[in-house]
């Protein structure tokens, strides 16, 4: 796993032992920030279910004003704090250690929001009926949720405006509904 593009491009990052847990892969991040070209730099983040950082550093690396790494997860939160310790001049950031129901409820409004929840729970679609629901997009804003399978359905206060499919991973994009 390494940082694609930006000021820390082909950092090597931290990873998790075993197969607990599953980044996203570099091929798919690599798509994903084609898609999001020009939507990063200077943008304010939520990485909701944040692992290893992978794709909040990534923000970070591409211009992000600041990032919000957020997981329940301690052992996740310690692989993240090992990767942003080998960032030189790290724009701001900030770590929560919640559920995340509780994240979304004391959140700030956001340019970016990333849901990547592990696919074997079912919480990445209740994450996104609490955006839908609240005010955490920023005029112009998007969420991104990723899963092992096509998005069906609507989410109050979002609107579906792309799908993608990277091999067996989904990337859903939704806006804040007019």
């Amino acid at each position: 796993m390494r940082i694609i593009s930006g000021k820390y491009r082909g950092l090597k990052l931290a990873d998790f032992d075993g197969n607990d847990v599953r980044p996203t892969a570099d091929r798919v991040k690599e798509s994903l920030f084609n898609v999001l070209y020009g939507q990063v730099v200077g943008a304010t983040v939520l990485d909701l279910f944040c692992g290893s950082g992978n794709l909040g550093i990534e923000c970070l690396s591409r211009g992000a004003e600041c990032v919000h790494f957020n997981d329940i997860s301690t052992a996740s939160l310690e692989i993240l704090k090992k990767n942003l310790a080998r960032l030189k001049n790290p724009q701001q950031f900030k770590i929560t250690n919640y559920d995340y129901f509780v994240c979304l409820s004391r959140a700030d409004k956001y340019d970016l929001i990333f849901i990547d929840p592990p696919y074997r729970l079912e919480i990445g679609v209740d994450a996104l009926k609490l955006i839908g629901a609240g005010n955490l997009l920023k005029a112009g804003g998007l969420v991104v949720f990723e899963r092992d399978r096509s998005f069906e359905g609507e989410i109050a206060g979002l609107k579906k405006i792309d799908e993608r499919k990277y091999g067996k991973t989904y990337l859903t994009f939704f806006e804040k509904e007019a």
